[in-house]
């Protein structure tokens, strides 16, 4: 199975890449990726053209750094 790898860019979006990942919205519609392999996804809310990045955070000052910790066990 490919991988598909997500990164937590510091004050910036998530970026996706990988050669198999599908994104749908809240009714289950998927997105036409266009046969992208590498898309960015808005964190900050003030895209344009959610909910895709199109680097707007840099105009609002968005600021979040995220370093990965280990999750709990499941209950």
């Amino acid at each position: 199975m490919p991988q598909t790898i997500i990164t937590i860019r510091d004050d910036g979006s998530l970026k996706i890449e990988g050669t198999e990942f599908t994104l749908k919205d809240s009714q289950g519609k998927e997105y036409n990726l266009s046969g992208r392999q590498v898309i960015s996804l808005c964190r900050c809310g003030q895209s344009e053209n959610k909910p895709f990045c199109d680097g707007a955070h840099r105009n609002a000052n968005f600021s979040s750094t995220c370093e990965a910790i280990t999750l709990p066990p499941k209950s």
